[in-house]
């Protein structure tokens, strides 16, 4: 009972997604002894549903996308797992089965506004008995719970990507995470081989003309379809958000200058080829930066001065910030160390 309330106290004090997986995934491993238990994100494309795992087990310790940054890219389509998929169809809390190396998965989705974005996967060596069950239906009320408050207060509410408050927060943690390794990694950097941290910003272009051209219906399933591009198109351990209107800010981790630019302009690509109902083509501009020591206000604002380069010269294409610079083709002057005028 101790060990119990331990992890319910651990579970409703947390306020971040990563934090509350973990704690659900360390507290099925130790109050129900599970071999293998996995947070997955589940998301669509193309009208076809994938997943992608969030946190797991990794003999014997829980694992996550923060902090295992070369995790998957798109993910694997939902229709490898039949159980899942009879058990969302069908609006069911949980369903069980049996592998064919015997041991027992348990899938349980994780419900808001029947919506189903959330799903965990617990595997036993024995049957799931009754006692069993009834702890797991506990802690994962619990966490259902405490899961739906953080996306009320975290997500957009019609894209279902992170919201502008929660960029804020998640942003100057990342900031401050690089300004304290940045040291140990100037030489790398300077021979491009670094692993650094980069911020995007992605606006639509010509969204006003949808809108005043289709409608606002039509308008706003762009930007559902735009969202759930951005998903496919970015790993599971990289943060993407909507800032409001047409404009969004991805935050991708751990890669090269030379990776990143082409993820970002696969994204792009993904997004040009894309036929978009009644719309036909849409297209996106993308402005990109490293994630230096320097405040968050100027590498966003490093950011948007790449991206407003891209829409005033030709628009469906990414720019990167330091190029601009280097070219010539931006210019900044410091002032106090802490603005920068173009």
């Amino acid at each position: 009972m101790e060990n119990l309330l331990k992890h319910l106290v651990e579970l409703t004090g947390h306020r971040d997604h990563n934090l509350l997986d973990i704690s659900v995934i360390s507290a099925l491993k130790d109050l129900v002894g599970a071999t293998q238990a996995r947070v997955l994100e589940i998301f669509r494309l193309r009208e076809e549903l994938y997943l992608r795992p969030r946190v797991w087990l990794k003999n014997g310790q829980v694992a996550s996308t923060e902090e295992h940054a070369d995790g998957d890219q798109g993910g694997e389509p939902l229709s490898n797992y039949p159980a899942l998929v009879s058990c969302i169809e069908h609006r069911q809390n949980s369903a069980e089965e049996e592998t064919a190396n015997k041991e027992y998965v348990m899938w349980i989705p994780i419900w808001l506004n029947d919506k189903v974005t959330t799903c965990l996967e617990i595997t036993n060596s024995v049957p799931f008995n009754a006692q069993v069950m009834d702890v797991m239906g506990g802690i994962l009320s619990v966490y259902r719970n405490f899961q739906n408050l953080l996306d009320y207060s975290e997500r957009d509410s019609l894209t279902g990507l992170l919201n502008r408050k929660t960029f804020d927060e998640k942003f100057s943690k990342m900031a401050s995470s690089v300004t304290s390794s940045e040291n140990s990694a100037d030489d790398e950097r300077r021979h491009g081989d670094a692993k650094e941290q980069w911020l995007a910003v992605v606006d639509i272009d010509h969204f006003k003309r949808i809108n005043d051209t289709f409608g606002h219906l039509y308008g706003d399933e762009v930007l559902i379809l735009i969202a759930n591009l951005l998903r496919q198109s970015f790993r599971s351990q990289d943060r993407i958000f909507r800032f409001g209107g047409e404009e969004f800010v991805i935050l991708l981790r751990s890669t090269t200058l030379e990776d990143a630019r082409r993820i970002f302009e696969r994204f792009r690509a993904n997004v040009e080829q894309y036929n978009f109902p009644q719309v036909g083509q849409v297209t996106v501009s993308l402005g990109f930066v490293s994630i230096s020591g320097e405040t968050p206000v100027v590498i966003l604002g490093h950011a948007d001065q790449a991206l407003y380069y891209a829409k005033t010269h030709g628009r469906n294409q990414v720019c990167y910030y330091n190029e601009l610079v280097n070219n010539g083709l931006l210019h900044s002057e410091v002032s106090n160390d802490e603005v920068e005028f173009f």
